[in-house]
This record gives structure tokens, C-alpha cells and sequence, in this order.
């Protein structure tokens, strides 16, 4: 058995289409969907995440504004950025990219984020709505999974679903957003007892721990369906040998340029799962095209009055 592979890439293009339609509309109602991008300092790998956000603005016609304070800056002064942002009628979503420097209380700033422009599902309020079954802008990574698992034809009312991981950012609402679509829903932590027969017993297992090609065969029930949200840059060569074993070609670019980019979960579970996305290019591209989604739809809620022709992307 091989597994499918569920490209994201594929789906995000599908979205965007859709997206381009409805925000068409939004702007022959006279409203141009506006997304504010926070990045503090210069952290190089949060700069290349940004851009490629500011990037699929411009290809969507979305209106990008991106701001970038000082290293030095503090809560108070970040805080005072964030709520002139919330006043500004021309921006619909605000992401502040984290992780944010030391002296930031991170949590305060999240928490300063108007609810009707958090497009990044942080806001506790967006939490606490997803909690109860009343969703609004809800978390990009998980969103994307559930759009990955719709799109591609993957029964989700009546599975069983792991999912390793319980952050804030994945992990729970993943599985809030699983048990709303009717599975019957495990959350493994570093704690759960026997973690590989747990994993097992499920059709649909989300990895999202951050931790290097864990998941292996012997976590996967022969034919579920392995989404894979991690991704890990390695840089040792003898784990890259016994991650890439059976990929030669792999290994042989990881020889190349002394670092490759894996998931959480193994590159053998390809020949036990059913479907299965790759790391990179199945949930990352997935993250961004739902930020633009979210950034559409705090447009539309925000103008509903004006934008009450306009085509509505299922979501």
C-alpha cells in the first residue's frame, strides 16, 4: 500500500479561485479587504513567513499593510500600535507574527486584538465561541485541516481522530473543530499512556508536536488518513540517515545543503496510511490560504450591510 498524498497546494489553489470570486464582489460593494501584518524586530525565519503572507495578499487583491517596530519595543508600546490598528476602517484583520521578544507579554497583546479583526483565532473570545459551537474567526492551522480533509472527499462525521498535540495554536482547536464535524476525538500529549496504540485505534491522526519524523508506522492503523502539521528543520546528518533510509533522493538533498525540512511524522508511514500529507507542501500552504479566508470574512462580517451581495466561500 502506498498512501495518497494530499497536496495542499492543490487545495489552496482551489480556495483561492473561490477567494478571488468573493472578494470581486466585496469590491463592487465599495469594500477592499484590508490585513495589517505586526512583525517586531528582525527575526529572519518570522520575516520570510510575513512576506509570503504580504505576497498572497497582492495575488488576491487584498489590501496589506506591513508594520514593523523596533526589537526594543514594550508591552505598553505594542499595545498602543495594536488598538490603533483596531480603530482603523481600512484594516479588517490584525496578525501580530509570534513569537514576539521577551520583555512583550505575548498573551496581553493577543488579548488586545478586537475579536471582529482576529484573524489568527487567538482572542480568547474567538476561543471561547469555537468552544461552544459558535465559531467565528477561528485558528488558520486547523481551519486549513479541515479544508484538506472536506476537499478531499475524507469521511470525518463518525471517525475516530487522534490528535498529538495540545497547544493553543493547533492542538485544541483541532480537536474542537473535529468534534463539532461529529468524530469522536482523542487529544495525546507527552503524557498519554501507550501514546502508538492510541494513535492506532484512529482513522484521522493529526501530528502537531514539533518533534522530528516521532510518528512512525507503528503509530498508524493500516489505511487512516496522517496529517502531518509539523515542520522541523534538521541539520544532523546520522537522524537525516535514519529519517530518509528508504528516500535516497531525499537524503541525497539533505547531503546537498546540510538541512532538510521534515514533519512530525515519518516518511515510511506513506506506505501504511491511506492519504497523507507531506512536510513541506500540505498544511502550510493550507495556514496561509485560511488567513485570507479569515481576512475576507472579518471584510464581510465588518461591512455585512454593504457586502450583503457578495459570494460567501463555504467555510
Amino acid at each position: 500500500m502506498t498512501a495518497r498524498i494530499l497536496n495542499g497546494n492543490l487545495i489552496r489553489e482551489e480556495i483561492y479561485v473561490e477567494l478571488r470570486e468573493e472578494i470581486g464582489a466585496l469590491k463592487a460593494a465599495g469594500i477592499t479587504p484590508g490585513l495589517a501584518a505586526v512583525l517586531v524586530g528582525d527575526n529572519a525565519a518570522s520575516k520570510v513567513y510575513v512576506n509570503s503572507k504580504v505576497a498572497a495578499c497582492e495575488s488576491l487583491g487584498i489590501r496589506s499593510f506591513f508594520l514593523t517596530p523596533p526589537a526594543a519595543i514594550t508591552t505598553q508600546e505594542l499595545l498602543a500600535l495594536v488598538r490603533d490598528l483596531n480603530q482603523r476602517d481600512d484594516v479588517d484583520g490584525v496578525l501580530v507574527q509570534l513569537p514576539l521578544p521577551p520583555q512583550v507579554d505575548a498573551k496581553q497583546i493577543l488579548d488586545a486584538v478586537d475579536p471582529s479583526k482576529d484573524v489568527d483565532g487567538f482572542n480568547p473570545i474567538n476561543v471561547g465561541r469555537l468552544v461552544a459551537g459558535r465559531p467565528n474567526l477561528v485558528a488558520c492551522t486547523p481551519l486549513g485541516v479541515m479544508e484538506i480533509l472536506r476537499r478531499s472527499k475524507i469521511p470525518i462525521e463518525g471517525a475516530e481522530a487522534a490528535v498529538i498535540g495540545r497547544s493553543d495554536i493547533v492542538g485544541k482547536p483541532m480537536a474542537l473543530l473535529l468534534l463539532h464535524a461529529n468524530a469522536t476525538v482523542t487529544i495525546c500529549h507527552s503524557k498519554t499512556r501507550d501514546l502508538p496504540a492510541t494513535a492506532r485505534r484512529a482513522d484521522i491522526v493529526v501530528a502537531a508536536m514539533g518533534r522530528p519524523a516521532m510518528i512512525t508506522a507503528d503509530y498508524i492503523r493500516p489505511g487512516a488518513t496522517v496529517i502531518d502539521v509539523g515542520t522541523n528543520r534538521i541539520t544532523d546528518a546520522a537522524q537525516a540517515e535514519r529519517i530518509f533510509a528508504k528516500f535516497p533522493e531525499r537524503l541525497a538533498k539533505f547531503r546537498e545543503k546540510g538541512s532538510a525540512l521534515v514533519g512530525d511524522v515519518h516518511p515510511d508511514v506513506v506506505e501504511v496510511a491511506g492519504a497523507l500529507t507531506p512536510s513541506p507542501g500540505g498544511v502550510g500552504p493550507l495556514t496561509i490560504a485560511m488567513l485570507m479566508s479569515n481576512t475576507v470574512k472579518a471584510a464581510r462580517m465588518r461591512h455585512s450591510g454593504r457586502a450583503a451581495g457578495a459570494a460567501t466561500v463555504r467555510r
